[in-house]
């Protein structure tokens, strides 16, 4: 995999230029708004084409299972997060995307629902009886009390009777995490460096076959990306000139401008800065990793923060270069406090350093996994200077909130920032 060098970095975490305009030059909530849908847009429809780019290469591995087959899928997989990872922005305030979102990025997931897992692997537990139900290699099964068929691995097989099996979070049997194990296998690391080892023999066939069930595992990760294509075709569609999440959006415009907001800060808070990052650290668990498998954290985290300054400057960069942008919110609050839009750009450029601090330490050899090993002060410095950037700007999130006169904004909380005794009970 070809990595940012530093100088690319750094054009990353530049922010575009926009010049402060006074109250009579304040750009119009509805034009806001538009620009953030259709930045939605734009990073669904990336996600979409890397998607699209992601099914083509695993169809080639499957085809001709080989090193370099295996070796352009992950590829292919690690390219198609980085767009992803920048709409997670737009969950939270618009409850279309949030009740969406858990088809595709589920996590954690209890990997032994779908596919072997080492002896070391907890297995069945009172929270989930299906955690090491391996369907790939069960075609006969009993679920939720029900008989199941597993004998052909579909795309209706996974979605309605595997994901979520017997109402169990964990179940994670489809989205970008599913295909991630299926590409990866575990990292069986610890906190040192490694992600896992999948052997691309696990879809050879014959007697080259490793795992077992060969053909039933590229069944089910073919099935698995197909599944990811046509949901993320579902979001291109809702953001489009005539979708749902567009229209609710433009529906009510400080109700849409609440959405932005909450979306902004919810993410920065409680999910990226407390549930992805402060949780792991304190517990020393490289099981929270986000992308656990793949060793891709590091890039998780970057991206979801760029997600969020994209959505305040109101200006997203496609993956083919070109730039969608628009009036944004920063001018919207620059004609009511320009010294709280300068604050809320230092504070967004603050933690846009640190979160690159994290991806180039990780790239340069140091992996997430050991940034949270116990004992690992640099690691922790690491990780807790994206942690406090992300609830800095949150709190200055928190300002804007009121500066633009507005009610009903709620950002998701964490126990491990709001009640931390509360993690080890």
């Amino acid at each position: 995999m070809k990595f940012a060098t530093s100088t690319a970095l750094a054009m990353l975490l530049a922010a575009p230029a926009f010049s402060a305009t006074d109250a009579a030059g304040a750009p119009d909530k509805a034009s806001v708004l538009e620009t953030y849908a259709d930045i939605a847009l734009a990073g669904y429809e990336d996600s979409l084409s890397t998607a699209k780019a992601l099914q083509e290469a695993v169809e080639a591995l499957i085809a001709e299972p080989s090193e370099e087959t295996l070796a352009a899928a992950r590829e292919a997989w690690l390219v198609s997060r980085n767009p992803y990872q920048q709409t997670e922005v737009f969950r939270f305030g618009n409850p279309i995307v949030d009740d969406w979102e858990g088809k595709v990025n589920a996590w954690p997931l209890d990997e032994g629902l779908i596919d072997y897992v080492s002896e070391e692997y907890e297995g069945p537990t009172d929270e989930n009886e299906y955690a090491a139900l391996n369907i790939i290699a069960t075609p006969q099964a009993t679920i939720a009390g029900q008989e199941v068929d597993a004998s052909e691995i579909t795309p209706e097989l996974i979605a309605d009777t595997l994901n979520e099996a017997d109402g169990i979070e964990t179940n994670v049997a489809r989205g970008y995490h599913a295909i991630e194990f299926l590409l990866w296998g575990q990292d069986l690391n610890g906190t040192e460096p490694g992600a896992g080892e999948r052997p691309y023999t696990d879809y050879a066939t014959g007697d080259d076959c490793t795992g077992g069930n060969c053909d039933r595992r590229a069944d089910y990760l073919k099935a698995a990306t197909t599944l990811l294509v046509s949901d993320l075709e579902e979001m291109v569609a809702a953001w489009g000139a005539d979708g749902e999440a567009r229209g609710a959006v433009l529906e009510d415009e400080n109700a849409g401008i609440t959405a932005m907001l909450t979306g902004m800060g919810s993410l920065s808070y409680g999910e990226q800065a407390g549930e992805r990052m402060r949780l792991g650290l304190m517990l020393n668990d490289p099981e929270e990793e986000h992308d656990c498998f793949s060793d891709n954290t590091h890039n998780s985290h970057f991206y979801d923060g760029k997600g969020i300054q994209n959505v305040y400057l109101g200006s997203y960069t496609r993956v083919d270069g070109s730039t969608v942008e628009g009036a944004s919110l920063s001018e919207l609050v620059a004609a009511t406090d320009l010294a709280l839009d300068d604050e809320m750009k230092t504070k967004l450029d603050t933690t846009m350093t640190a979160l690159g601090a994290i991806k180039e330490a990780a790239e340069g050899g140091f992996a997430y996994d050991q940034m949270l090993a116990i004992g690992d002060e640099k690691g922790e410095e690491l990780i807790m200077g994206g942690v406090n950037g992300l609830i800095d700007q949150t709190r200055t999130v928190e300002r804007i909130v009121g500066a633009l006169d507005l009610s009903g904004v709620a950002f998701e909380g964490s126990d491990s920032l709001d009640n931390p005794d509360a993690v080890f009970q």
